[in-house]
């Protein structure tokens, strides 16, 4: 069938199409006009054509609604160009206009120029306006490498014998670390749906089920507040899980799927499995975090003991942890006074002490003065420290010190350039606790709650639960967590001991959980699996800060939708047909 609008795109004439009679369709990006000749460059999703209408008088009347961004289709021939543009793949040719029909008007004035590399557009004025935004190059093939990625993986999964299988949106409320959004029931009055934050539950159902590989791409949503990497409100996964295995079983498939679909997706350097293996308690030691950006040489070495029964004060009675940089002897007083400042005001830090060490290995500036030979030949032999670099150091609480240096690593691997380029580096976290501390003080789940207990039933009922380690475990790339996994409880009574621990009745249990709590006493294999984040690998691989940039219509930083008015109010018959009444008050 013949199409209407055109014949060709605007990416693929070449010298080869000269003298043919085309027709093409797209978005006028930009208008020269000389009086008696007009040039347009003419865009859609394939490329840009150079259009010439060498005669503006014969086609006065079509092109008077020509503008900026309006569509239009376009008849002509193809001819060489005289001056020949080698930036773009349609650069020998143009087609002269013989007829020009505008499919959609554009306002004259835009609220942004769509593709001017540079300008500084507002934030929320492109979100308001998305539907011109995505039009930009960059941003739209973001979304078109998204459709990528996501077929890529259905490619890997279906190939490795998974089957795809939708679960419920409207579902029930999950202890799952994040608030939920909840929907009220039109026919059952006061009782409400959750959005789901992971198909958690009804992936191990398929499980008990006898479905051996389900995987979908998963929409999971948290009301959360937003970050960089962080989507507010909801996300979308690659969730898959598989009966019959154990951990190392899901880290196959993840070192098998995952470098795949990089490598299919960039040029730079992907590294393969088996991934390196860093338990979670390791990895808050040596990297201050427990999504360790591997790119980035430094370490973190604790000094606590080296500094016992010191009278510094900043170090007295803390934990003390240190970071060796090498070849800095050119850098002025104001670096070390800028990563100070950075410290105590960004990472909430009392402050940040620091040595250089000389071509003689003296100890200078900064503390040096507050350091003995003893404690400074101690601190050389267990930090291996070189002539023409600098200590610095973190005093604090134990926990507040891990994440302080953390942070302090961060900033000086980003500006002191010492990232390792085009490439992307994986680890395995493992051995997360099953437990943690809450802030008012009980026993809570630290990661997932259906996950299997290192060691049991025996471990749950002999062991300090802050020393319950459980199969939990998290992909990190570049310093992004871009999947968590569990190897699951599959046990009523170990379900039930793990609950009771973090304080629910078996009662809540069976409230909360019944259907998974009733299936676990019909025959449940042993099953695990994990969820790699969709958006944070989108992200990586189009190399952006920001995940808004590969979400098609993301909310803003304050969790709204601009372009659609997102979250609104309702009329009241709406509220009622669902039983709802506001008490804004305290609002």
């Amino acid at each position: 069938m013949v199409n209407e609008y055109r014949t060709h795109n605007c990416g693929e004439l070449t010298i080869d199409n000269v003298n043919e009679e085309v027709k093409l369709a797209g978005f006028v990006q930009t208008i020269r006009n000389l009086g008696k000749m007009m040039f347009v460059d003419l865009r859609d999703e394939k490329g840009i054509t150079q259009i010439v209408i060498s005669d503006t008088a014969s086609l006065e009347d079509k092109i008077k609604d020509i503008t900026k961004e309006c569509t239009i289709t376009v008849s002509g021939k193809v001819v060489e160009r005289s001056s020949k543009n080698p930036k773009i793949p349609t650069g020998d040719i143009e087609v002269i206009a013989e007829n020009i029909i505008v499919l959609g008007k554009c306002k004259n004035t835009l609220p942004f120029e769509i593709n001017v590399e540079g300008q500084n557009v507002r934030e929320d004025l492109r979100l308001e306006y998305r539907f011109l935004d995505l039009r930009n190059e960059s941003i739209h093939k973001n979304i078109l490498l998204r459709s990528k990625i996501m077929k890529d993986f259905r490619t890997a999964m279906d190939e490795l014998g998974f089957t795809e299988i939708q679960t419920p949106i409207l579902a029930n409320s999950s202890p799952e670390g994040a608030r939920d959004f909840l929907v009220p029931s039109r026919l059952h009055p006061g009782e409400f749906y959750a959005l789901p934050q992971a198909p958690q539950q009804f992936k191990q159902l398929l499980m008990v089920s006898g479905f051996e590989k389900y995987y979908q791409i998963a929409p999971c949503f948290r009301d959360e507040d937003p970050r960089a990497d962080r989507s507010p409100g909801e996300f979308y996964q690659l969730d898959f899980e598989m009966s019959f295995v154990t951990q190392e079983d899901v880290f196959k498939v993840v070192e098998n799927i995952i470098p795949s679909v990089f490598k299919k997706n960039t040029d730079c350097k992907v590294e393969e499995g088996p991934f390196i293996r860093i338990p979670y308690k390791e990895a808050m030691e040596k990297y201050g975090s427990d999504k360790p950006d591997l790119r980035n040489p430094l370490i973190i070495e604790d000094l606590t003991q080296i500094f016992e029964g010191t009278e510094f004060n900043a170090f007295k009675n803390k934990t003390v942890k240190a970071i060796i940089v090498q070849n800095m002897e050119e850098k002025p007083r104001k670096f070390f006074d800028q990563m100070s400042e950075y410290a105590v005001e960004e990472l909430e830090a009392k402050g940040l002490a620091w040595v250089k060490v000389d071509n003689e290995n003296n100890l200078t500036g900064g503390i040096s003065k507050f350091i003995d030979d003893d404690r400074k030949a101690k601190i050389f032999e267990k930090m291996n420290v070189t002539s023409n670099s600098a200590i610095f150091f973190i005093a604090d609480e134990f926990e507040k010190a891990q994440k302080i240096a953390g942070g302090v690593r961060i900033k000086l691997g980003t500006e002191l350039d010492l990232l390792e380029k085009d490439i992307y580096k994986f680890c395995l976290i493992v051995d997360f606790p099953m437990y943690e501390m809450s802030d008012e003080g009980t026993i809570d789940f630290n990661h997932n709650p259906f996950s299997m207990p290192q060691g049991g039933m025996e471990a749950l009922l002999t062991k300090d639960p802050l020393d319950i380690y459980a199969y939990q475990y998290d992909l990190v790339c570049n310093g992004y967590e871009i999947m968590s996994g569990a190897v699951r409880n599959h046990d009523q009574d170990i379900m039930i001991k793990a609950f009771e621990i973090a304080g629910y009745t078996v009662e809540d249990v069976k409230n909360r959980f019944g259907a998974l709590f009733n299936a676990f006493s019909y025959g449940t294999p042993p099953h695990a699996g994990a969820a790699p984040g969709l958006d944070r690998i989108v992200m990586l691989l189009a190399k952006q800060d920001n995940i808004r940039e590969v979400i098609a219509f993301p909310k803003n930083k304050k969790a709204r939708d601009l372009l659609m008015n997102a979250p609104s109010t309702v009329f009241d018959k709406q509220l009622e047909e669902v039983h709802i009444k506001l008490n804004l008050d305290n609002e």
